[in-house]
């Protein structure tokens, strides 16, 4: 009898376990919009069914590895949103001015590469607020990603004060933990759906494959009639297809 009341907890731990891998590779787009619902200050995906997906890009800027990103992009007619450290602006200003000049635009990712949730109020208020004056000097920043990816209201409350929407994906390959361009690539093609959010990002070893990855996504992408583009002008895009739709 205790053999197998151990068989059942190890089969039910096993079943829990491919549940919780499904979850979390597959990602299903049923489960994001529950998510999505609960959460209506925060940006997962954009509802249209207009063939464009916003991309977004961690991290930035990266001296050796920010501009083969911007080269690929500029190669495949491509715009993405760069979340920019706070503190990796400083001597890197011309390449921040070649983002905004090829079209890209910028969104604030905190002072430092750390968790936005760890942070007490006045940290993240502080670290807000520094990188928030660093980027306005380039252009009008809207959007808003804390560190790691996890969120709070104290979070929330802190955007809304700044008018920023906080973003977060319905795409992300793991390319933090997962250093495969193959996987990255396969990931992103696999979950492809208008109105999709890719994360991805810069910086050392994870830029490099970023820049591979879309080398390889970019072109198949297009090849399906999508239009790869920032967060705004998708979002823009989507509203403006349903304003003609209801006239």
């Amino acid at each position: 009898m205790a053999s197998k009341r151990k068989l059942r907890f190890w089969g039910v731990g096993i079943g829990l376990g491919i549940l919780a891998i499904s979850l979390t590779f597959v990602r299903p787009y049923w489960l994001l919009a529950i998510v999505a619902r609960q959460s209506p200050d925060v940006t997962f995906f954009i509802e249209t069914d207009l063939p464009i997906i916003a991309l977004t890009i961690d991290d930035a800027p990266d001296p050796d590895t920010t501009p083969s990103i911007l080269d690929v992009l500029s190669q495949h007619d491509a715009k993405a949103t760069f979340f920019l450290i706070g503190e990796q602006v400083k001597a890197r200003e011309v390449l921040v001015e070649r983002i905004v000049a090829e079209g890209h635009e910028l969104g604030n990712h905190t002072m430092r590469d750390e968790p936005s949730y760890q942070l007490s109020s006045p940290e993240l208020e502080s670290s807000m607020a520094a990188t928030h004056r660093i980027l306005s000097a380039f252009d009008d920043i809207y959007w808003f990603r804390p560190g790691s990816g996890w969120y709070s209201k104290t979070i929330l409350m802190k955007a809304h004060q700044y008018e920023y929407r906080v973003a977060l994906g319905s795409i992300f390959p793991f390319d933090t933990h997962i250093h495969s361009v193959d996987f990255a690539t396969q990931y992103i093609l696999g979950n492809a759906r208008p109105g999709a959010i890719v994360v991805l990002h810069d910086g050392g070893e994870r830029g490099v494959r970023t820049a591979n990855t879309l080398q390889r996504v970019l072109p198949a992408l297009s090849e399906r009639g999508y239009k790869i583009t920032s967060l705004s002008v998708a979002i823009a895009g989507s509203r403006e297809s349903q304003a003609r739709s209801l006239h």
